[in-house]
C-alpha cells in the first residue's frame, strides 16, 4: 500500500507540473514581440502578383516564384523586359507596423531593362487594394522604400524614398521630388541586407538598414506624378495615407527575398487583457481578449 501511495503521489506531482507548465506557456508575455511571417518559405500563398499589361494574379513568365526557401524574382521567360514592371502584394492591409525584409540582388538584369533599374527593387507601402490598379498601370500609388545594390563603382545608397503618386512632408514642409537618398552604406555584390520600415499610419515613417536609422519623413499622402495607367479617381491629391497594402517589386533585375516579416504595432492596449502588448502604439481594443472569470 505504501508503494502504491508513493506512486500516486509521484503521478500527482507530475500532473501538477505538467498543468503548471502549460499554464505558464499559455500566459501572455506583454514584452515578447510576435513577428508575423508573411512569406512561409514554401509557396506564394497569401500573395497576389500584378504585372503591367496583365490582370491581377496573372504571374506572367513565372516572374515571382519560390525556390530553395526564398521568394525569387526572375525573367528567364521574358524575351525583353518591355517595361513590364511587377509587384506582388500581401493579402491584407496594415496601418501601424514594422515590415522587415532580407534581400539580395543576383545575376544580370533582364534584356531591355532600363539603366536606372539595374540592381533595383523596392518595398511599396500604403497602397490601395491591387484590384484598383489599371491593367497597364506601371506602379501602385504608394510610398516606396527603394532597394538598390552597389554597382562596384562608388556609393549607391539603399532604403531610399521614392513616391509614385505620392508626396511626404519633411521638416514641416511638403516634399515633392520623386526620390530622396538615405544615408545608408553601399552594398556591392550578392550580400544579404536586412531593411526595416517602421510605419505609424499617416504620422511618420522611418527606414532602417541592418538596424541603423537612415531616413525619416512625415505625413505620407497622395499627390504628384511618377505613376501612369491608373484610375484618376483613385489618386486624390492631399489625401493622407493612413493604411494600405504592402508589395515587393519586380523592376527587371533578379532579386531574392529570404525573409518577409511584420510586427503589428496596432492591437489591444488594455493591460488587463490576456493579449495586451507593451510595444503597441495604436489601440484597437476590439481585439482584446480576457480571461474567463471563475
Amino acid at each position: 500500500m505504501k508503494q502504491l501511495s508513493i506512486a500516486f503521489t509521484l503521478a500527482g506531482c507530475l500532473l501538477f507540473s505538467a498543468v503548471t507548465f502549460a499554464q505558464k506557456k499559455s500566459q501572455n508575455d506583454p514584452d515578447k514581440k510576435e513577428w508575423q511571417q508573411l512569406f512561409n518559405g514554401k509557396d506564394l500563398k497569401d500573395w497576389m502578383p500584378k504585372i503591367r499589361g496583365y490582370a491581377l494574379n496573372d504571374n506572367f513568365g513565372n516572374t515571382f516564384r519560390v525556390a530553395n526557401g526564398m521568394m525569387q524574382v526572375g525573367y528567364e521567360k521574358y524575351d525583353e523586359f518591355k517595361e513590364r514592371f511587377g509587384h506582388i502584394f500581401y493579402k491584407e492591409p496594415f496601418s501601424y507596423y514594422i515590415i522587415a525584409v532580407e534581400y539580395r540582388f543576383i545575376s544580370d538584369q533582364a534584356k531591355g531593362g532600363p539603366n536606372w533599374a539595374t540592381r533595383n527593387s523596392g518595398i511599396m507601402l500604403h497602397s490601395p487594394h491591387p484590384n484598383t490598379m489599371g491593367k497597364d498601370q506601371d506602379f501602385p500609388i504608394s510610398i516606396e522604400m527603394q532597394l538598390l545594390g552597389g554597382l562596384g563603382k562608388g556609393p549607391r545608397t539603399t532604403a531610399n524614398l521614392c513616391t509614385p503618386g505620392t508626396n511626404v512632408e519633411m521638416d514641416g514642409k511638403l516634399f515633392t521630388p520623386h526620390c530622396l537618398n538615405s544615408k545608408s552604406k553601399t552594398f556591392d555584390g550578392e550580400q544579404w541586407v536586412r531593411v526595416d520600415v517602421e510605419v505609424h499610419g499617416g504620422e511618420w515613417i522611418k527606414h532602417f538598414v541592418n538596424g541603423e536609422l537612415v531616413l525619416q519623413y512625415d505625413k505620407p499622402q497622395m499627390g504628384g506624378g511618377n505613376v501612369s495607367g491608373h484610375d484618376p479617381k483613385i489618386l486624390e491629391n492631399g489625401k493622407l495615407l493612413t493604411e494600405g497594402y504592402i508589395s515587393l517589386q519586380s523592376e527587371s533585375h533578379p532579386v531574392e527575398f529570404r525573409k518577409v516579416e511584420l510586427l503589428n504595432l496596432c492591437g489591444c492596449m488594455d493591460a488587463k487583457a490576456t493579449n495586451f502588448k507593451s510595444y503597441y502604439v495604436k489601440a484597437d481594443n476590439t481585439k482584446c481578449k480576457y480571461a474567463k472569470k471563475k
